[in-house]
């Protein structure tokens, strides 16, 4: 089985190169790699290769981002993970199937559980008891290599096993061939390529030296051998690998490639079974909760409107197969129901009238025009989303309590992922360049947080700092670079995801730096690129405030308040807010809604929805406040193009004032078909990272022109969509 160097070496070299990288560090490697999952699997398609092996440091953080990557490039991605075992050998762990990748997550998180947050332990009777099959590849020490490791583990994994060979030009590498070579001879194994890269392109390698200085907490001139000793440890073409390494080492990761057959679309989520009793079926049960919830809610009869609306809501339900996640969380908050914990469900499927039936919230739908379309159809294809407030001082008893029906093995919260942002990337970058700690401080301060990239050299030099030098200007297209890298796992507020089975099983489980907390190492929005559904557990002061409300009202006057029983639309609220007074109060506290309350002054509920959104980004930056308070006020006249345009803007007065109704203008009057609107949105998500708007603004107004609609609507829808961007 072992490779090894014979005559038809040229009659190989000879053949169209097929390679695949088995060994690459993204920057969820945090400190090492030097480029983003997305740009490593990029640059491998540009280069040709048959496919890439993202294989982050006992972690998986990555692999959803490259994995759609993969997936719109057209290239295969082979995932796995690297180890660190002593005696500095690598050993490189590769999924070949989905119990495979079941292993490898499990192995994950039996290291990481087992050690500090941020850090793991592993030991080769881990190994041996978690993988059972998949492709292993060692990278011994050639110098000094372990070669009880070696023996134990060709002997384990027979036919499984094989010898990375990574060169970079340096000077020893014939003598490192030479020892792999007889290594191989010996535990009879097969050598392969591995280009252990650490950046998608040669350009990066500045920034790399960046972050090893920042690893390491000194500057990069302190750093000596621990830098690397050139720049070839990034995806090189297909001719340099054909001159560096021998034949038969290149074409054996295409043997490797055919084992591996495992991609994350293969994973299949299950909520908890036992939230349904035993004898009945999700379905079933759902349907027998919610009509008893109606029957409660009214007593006299449930209003035609209503029972519409739960048809509709239950039949999407069922053809989706959401069922486990609505009992899931009516689960917790019949819990939090028993132990007098006051809660509220908000996000866009609490405002169902499912959710109004199962008391996870107290929005009347029979009393609001609400789109159930918003939080659950089939054109969107992604899971629902429900957040639950809770009082913020009892929720810990929520979360313990989820532990404790689930299992640690089977509940995690989510993982939010720390990155890097101007004043965090100023401060690094600048200790390793070995800049004065006062300079760099001063630099830090210069910024804020809204600041737009195209602002920073303005802020510097308004702080007094000479941009113009050749230093300043490398300090800063790496600090440009860097903006966005993930710095370090953190726990996601409280997005909680639950599985039938051990959750390490999905995805690997870690330590949190909080006594008490484990994490997944993805974060919600890979948990949403893999359809998996979380459910949010959340603090509110403003509850906490309510319920001792409650309490004080109950013993001073004897009146017994709840949630669902505080009346509606009361004028003397309404006249409050008029006036501004809102201090204290939950989404209209800020100076901003503070000021523009006496402007809207808002006399119904839904005025209030308009309150809180008009006073963001994306009604500001498209120039819809003004027309609004100007038509709101009688000063202007309400106008509509025709009437599917008054169909969406009728109740915000033909001003766009919501997300959604730029989505359904892109509809109605560009257009745009269902999947390209779902694309639009999407993108708007996540354009500051990824700058994937401006097709879709091209698109906009060249589909509005052709429907003959002026520019400047155009125009100022294209200014509301990057608004909602930010």
């Amino acid at each position: 089985m072992a490779c090894f160097p014979d005559q038809n070496n040229q009659a190989i070299s000879e053949r169209p190169l097929a390679y695949t990288e088995l060994h690459c560090l993204s920057n969820f490697t945090f400190m090492r790699g030097a480029s983003h999952p997305e740009e490593l699997v990029s640059e491998a398609t540009r280069l040709s290769y048959k496919g890439i092996s993202i294989t982050d440091e006992c972690t998986l953080s990555g692999v959803v981002r490259a994995h759609q990557q993969a997936k719109q490039d057209g290239i295969k991605l082979l995932i796995g993970s690297e180890f660190k075992l002593g005696n500095n050998s690598t050993l490189i762990i590769i999924a070949t199937h989905r119990q495979s990748y079941g292993q490898l997550s499990a192995l994950i998180t039996q290291c990481r559980r087992h050690a500090e947050k941020g850090s793991y332990q592993i030991h080769i009777e881990d190994i041996k008891r978690f993988i059972r099959a998949a492709v292993l590849i060692l990278l011994p020490d050639y110098r000094d290599p372990d070669v009880v490791l070696l023996d134990s583990l060709s002997k384990h994994y027979k036919h499984s096993l094989w010898l990375g060979l990574n060169l970079h030009y340096l000077a020893d590498e014939e003598l490192k061939k030479q020892q792999l070579y007889q290594l191989a001879n010996k535990f009879n194994c097969p050598l392969v390529a591995c280009g252990s890269a650490l950046m998608h392109s040669i350009s990066q390698q500045k920034l790399q030296d960046t972050l090893t200085a920042i690893r390491h907490n000194q500057s990069i001139h302190q750093l000596g051998l621990r830098l690397e000793s050139n720049a070839e440890h990034y995806l090189r073409p297909l001719e340099t690998l054909q001159q560096i390494y021998p034949p038969e080492t290149l074409s054996e990761t295409q043997n490797i490639q055919q084992r591996c057959h495992f991609s994350l679309d293969e994973l299949r989520y299950e909520y908890p079974s036992e939230v349904v009793p035993p004898g009945k079926n999700a379905t079933q049960y759902l349907r027998e909760l919610v009509m008893q919830g109606a029957q409660q809610r009214w007593p006299e009869g449930t209003p035609e409107k209503v029972k519409n609306i739960l048809e509709k809501e239950l039949l999407l339900i069922n053809e989706l197969r959401y069922e486990y996640y609505f009992l899931t969380v009516y689960d917790i908050v019949q819990f939090a129901r028993s132990e007098g914990i006051l809660c509220q469900g908000r996000g866009s499927a609490a405002n169902s009238a499912v959710c109004f039936c199962l008391s996870i919230t107290e929005v009347n739908p029979a009393l609001n025009e609400l789109l159930i379309e918003r939080f659950i159809s089939k054109e969107r294809n992604e899971p629902p989303d429900i957040d639950v407030d809770f009082e913020h001082q009892r929720r810990e008893e929520v979360i313990q309590f989820i532990y404790k029906k689930y299992g640690r093995d089977r509940a995690a919260l989510a993982a939010t992922v720390i990155t890097y942002r101007p004043k965090s990337a100023i401060r690094d970058v600048g200790k390793a360049l070995g800049f004065d700690l006062n300079q760099v401080e001063q630099m830090s301060k210069a910024f804020a947080w809204w600041d737009k990239r195209s602002e920073y050299l303005s802020r510097l030099q308004e702080s007094g700092i000479n941009t113009d030098t050749p230093t300043m200007q490398h300090f800063m297209q790496l600090v440009e670079r860097i903006l966005t890298f993930p710095r370090h796992l953190s726990q996601h507020v409280g997005g909680f995801i639950i599985s039938q089975g051990p959750l390490s099983q999905l995805v690997p489980i870690e330590n949190a730096s909080m006594v008490d907390r484990t994490i997944i190492q993805w974060d919600k929005n890979d948990l949403q690129a893999l359809g998996l559904m979380k459910v949010d557990i959340l603090a509110l002061g403003i509850l906490t405030a309510i319920r001792k409300c409650f309490t004080y009202l109950s013993t001073l006057r004897g009146q017994q308040w709840t949630m669902a029983k505080l009346p509606a639309e009361d004028p003397k609220v309404y006249q409050m807010l008029q006036n501004g007074d809102s201090t204290g109060l939950f989404q209209v506290e800020s100076r901003a809604q503070m000021a523009m309350l006496p402007r809207l002054k808002p006399v119904t509920f839904y005025d209030l929805v308009i309150q809180v959104a008009i006073v963001r980004p994306g009604p500001i930056q498209g120039k819809m406040v003004h027309p609004y308070l100007k038509r709101r006020q009688g000063l202007e006249a309400v106008h509509y193009a025709n009437d599917e345009i008054k169909q969406v803007l009728s109740r915000t007065l033909g001003v766009p004032i919501f997300q959604e109704q730029v989505i359904k203008l892109a509809v109605v009057a560009a257009g745009f078909s269902a999947g390209e609107a779902d694309q639009l949105r999407r993108a708007m998500a996540r354009w500051k990272k990824t700058g994937e708007l401006e097709p879709f603004q091209h698109k906009l107004k060249q589909g509005m022109r052709e429907r003959h609609y002026p520019e400047t609507f155009a125009e100022q829808i294209c200014q509301q969509i990057q608004g909602f961007g930010e």
